[in-house]
């Protein structure tokens, strides 16, 4: 057999070979989506944090990322979700190995994370928020403002973006305050070890409803002024394997109709999420755009 044909051959059997790999890839992508409309059944994972996600008192699954992935399961015509808790950092992992369908749990989205797995479009924008004693005085209405006053201290959640945007801004490790959750946050603001909790909008409005804010209010008004946050950070939205094209393509549809519902406003001013907290007409490709 002649040089040629043999090059000839080893061509056509790597079309082959592709044209096989992308029908597989095909058919792996709408497995997804074809088994949950067969089923009935779509598996959701969500981490307890609220309000993006956590269990109500006698046991169900509530908050703002789940409530919304009912809807949108409903209108796709999905009957039943197996709810599948998880740490918040596993849940990555859970969806990568076929243990979980979607990931709910108010999840930012981030070149990171985008690496992994694939993102919805984002359904809120979570902004910058004080939680300072009741009548603010310290006067603080920015991050800048904090900065300003060498007095000042400021409680983090530990491991939260706030702590090290503050610290490269300047503030002096010796008045930042590291806290475990919000509720020992907002104690250290009523107790003056601390002037003001840094936590994001959704959730100092989540303590609002909850009534959970003791001594404390809400900074008004408030800027992230003076903290150097990623202009597209705080966006967020639910996670899908690489592969689940079609399923993907089908949950945006639906969440895009959603939104121009007005359910969609009473849902997320449920949970504490605004308009404020609507990301607007930002998309996911914007958001990771290099």
């Amino acid at each position: 057999m002649s040089r040629a044909r043999i090059l000839l051959w080893i061509v056509l059997g790597a079309l082959a070979s592709a044209a096989a790999l992308s029908l597989f890839m095909r058919a792996k992508d709408d497995h997804t989506l074809e088994r949950i409309r067969t089923s009935g059944v779509i598996r959701i994972g969500y981490a307890v944090e609220a309000p993006y996600a956590f269990l109500t008192p006698e046991g169900v699954v509530t908050g703002q990322s789940p409530e919304l992935a009912r809807r949108v399961a409903h209108r796709l015509g999905i009957k039943d979700i197996e709810w599948r808790l998880a740490d918040f950092g596993a849940l990555i992992a859970e969806l990568k190995d076929g243990r979980i369908d979607v990931i709910a749990a108010g999840m930012f989205i981030t070149p990171e994370r985008a690496e992994q797995v694939s993102f919805s479009e984002p359904v809120f924008h979570v902004r910058p928020a004080l939680l300072v004693a009741r009548g603010n005085p310290k006067r603080l209405h920015s991050y800048k403002d904090a900065l300003a006053d060498g007095t000042v201290r400021l409680a983090v959640l530990t491991g939260a973006v706030e702590g090290q945007a503050l610290l490269r801004a300047g503030l002096p490790e010796v008045q930042l305050i590291q806290v475990p959750d919000a509720q020992t946050g907002r104690v250290a603001v009523e107790t003056g070890l601390a002037d003001g909790l840094a936590l994001s909008s959704p959730t100092i409005k989540w303590m609002a409803i909850r009534d959970q804010l003791g001594r404390t209010e809400i900074a008004r008004p408030f800027t992230g002024a003076g903290l150097d946050l990623e202009a597209r950070s705080g966006f967020g939205g639910f996670g899908f394997r690489k592969e689940d094209k079609s399923l993907l393509a089908a949950w945006n549809g639906e969440l895009r109709a959603l939104a121009a519902d007005p359910e969609f406003l009473d849902l997320m001013d449920d949970f504490g999420f605004g308009p404020e907290e609507l990301p607007g007409n930002m998309t996911t490709r914007e958001i990771l755009a290099p």
